[in-house]
């Protein structure tokens, strides 16, 4: 029987569930996660168009967002604004 690995961006189909997601990798304060969970989001909505919106070329956007390297807060900001994503500041729950 063969059988496909699992891949978290089929399942981001609507705004909620990806802001779900990527609240989840937030959450964990872990820089990779939360860099490979921006960039499963990307290849859910199309990382060409990303890569368009953002200005950045499409190899450029795999490494950045793989968790091997760290991207600069303003590439991560550009791609969140491409993804339709905003960040918002709260308190942290104690």
């Amino acid at each position: 029987m063969n059988t496909t690995p699992f891949d978290a961006a089929d399942y981001l189909d609507s705004p909620e569930t990806i802001a779900e997601y990527l609240t989840e990798a937030f959450e964990s304060e872990d820089p990779v996660l939360i860099t490979k969970a921006i960039g499963t989001v990307a290849r859910a909505k199309g990382m060409t168009g990303v890569a368009e919106d953002t200005g950045l070329s499409r190899e450029n956007l795999y490494r950045a967002l793989g968790g091997d390297t760290k991207p600069e807060f303003a590439t991560v900001l550009k791609v969140l604004h491409a993804l339709g994503i905003s960040l918002v500041a709260q308190p942290k729950v104690a």
